[in-house]
């Protein structure tokens, strides 16, 4: 089977990719592990910023339809102390220059724009290996190949496709976080509710913190951070969740009781991810045929810019394969990699800085000082 396009994955990054490609009318195919849309929950929220995530909609030409996911006054920002003092507390200000969206529901519209078939659920990549002049086959777990003219690894950390390009693989930064969710909250949790507030909640001290946000229908969706080696966590999640519940809770002892409820009275959860990145400035030299996007491409910790950058990555790779004349695909990738490469180091870069704020010695009032001078 030959195909022009073939992208691996289908995340935010990989159906941006794909999206743009459709509206210029070039084939692509998308190959996913996960067996259908609807396998595994899609996270929380993310804001999309103007500066690259609001530009690559813009590009996929469903602006109109991501305005309907908004979720209006979702962007009040607070920061509690241990003690449930509020130290910050920023009212969503109607401006909508960071709206909020549920992940999940941005996928799906992504998934609706392409045409149906374009994304084969249930295909787990086994292996890729070269074919020579720009050309590549990848190898199914379930059986089956695929071989095309470009391929494109959207996969994410555990990417399949980087070592056609890099050597690089993600290393533990020592701190993980562990997903929680109250639902309800609003009368089951009602202390938690108020300190979470509308918005965004973070509740932080050096190398752990407690933080939150809103979701649809009075949820709270938490994301308990912690500084331990990696076997710590070990049977984190296999453990009975009330026994995991106090374990973590013992880490915050003489907390707030609504800021630990957040954790001893989870009702989905704990749920574990340790955070890996790439190394700083990750970058490889120009190979025919193939290229990363997304965290394939510069896995960072989490600070806010990964989906968007993917979706940035995506629609400018799409934007660039539809304007490279015939014979000059491989320029064109080279371009996009070159923009690509430094953009992604300086994201990374800033969320080193951001966590030295939330989890450094100065916690929280590091944090409160860099929202305080981003106002």
């Amino acid at each position: 089977m030959h195909t022009p396009v073939t992208i691996i994955g289908a995340g935010l990054g990989g159906l941006t990719l794909a999206r743009v490609l459709h509206v210029h009318g070039i084939p692509v195919t998308v190959y996913e592990a996960e067996s259908s849309p609807t396998a595994r929950a899609q996270g929380g929220l993310l804001d999309i910023h103007e500066h690259n995530g609001a530009p690559a909609l813009h590009a996929a030409g469903l602006t109109e339809q991501f305005r309907e996911l908004v979720l209006e006054g979702h962007q009040q920002y607070r920061v509690l102390d241990r003690d449930g003092t509020v130290l910050l507390d920023i009212p969503d200000d109607g401006t909508g220059d960071r709206p909020e969206v549920p992940r999940g529901a941005l996928r799906r519209m992504l998934l609706d724009s392409l045409p149906e078939g374009t994304v084969r659920w249930g295909h787990k990549v086994a292996g890729v290996r070269s074919l020579g002049a720009g050309r590549h086959e990848v190898s199914f777990a379930e059986g089956g190949t695929v071989v095309t003219g470009l391929l494109v690894g959207a996969d994410g950390a555990w990417s399949r496709v980087r070592p056609l390009l890099s050597p690089a693989t993600p290393e533990y930064i020592g701190m993980s976080f562990i997903e929680t969710y109250l639902f309800e909250s609003d009368t089951r949790h009602p202390a938690s509710a108020k300190a979470v507030g509308g918005g965004s909640l973070w509740s932080l001290a050096p190398g752990k913190g407690i933080q939150a946000h809103r979701e649809t229908g009075g949820t709270l969706h938490s994301y308990v951070a912690l500084s331990k080696p990696r076997d710590w966590f070990t049977g984190i999640e296999s453990a009975d969740p009330g026994a995991a519940a106090a374990r973590l809770a013992q880490e915050f002892d003489g907390w707030a009781p609504e800021l630990t409820a957040l954790i001893t009275e989870a009702e989905e959860g704990p749920i574990l991810r340790p955070l890996h990145t790439l190394p700083a400035g990750h970058s490889w030299d120009r190979v025919p045929g193939v290229t990363l996007i997304g965290d394939a491409a510069h896995l960072a910790p989490p600070n806010g810019e990964g989906a968007n950058l993917a979706m940035q990555d995506g629609a400018e790779l799409g934007e660039a394969i539809a304007a490279a004349h015939p014979g000059e695909l491989d320029t064109a990738l080279g371009e996009f990699e070159r923009a690509m490469f430094p953009r992604g180091a300086a994201e990374a870069a800033e969320g080193v800085q951001l966590y030295e704020f939330m989890f450094g010695p100065d916690a929280p009032h590091s944090l409160v000082a860099a929202f305080a001078a981003d106002q």
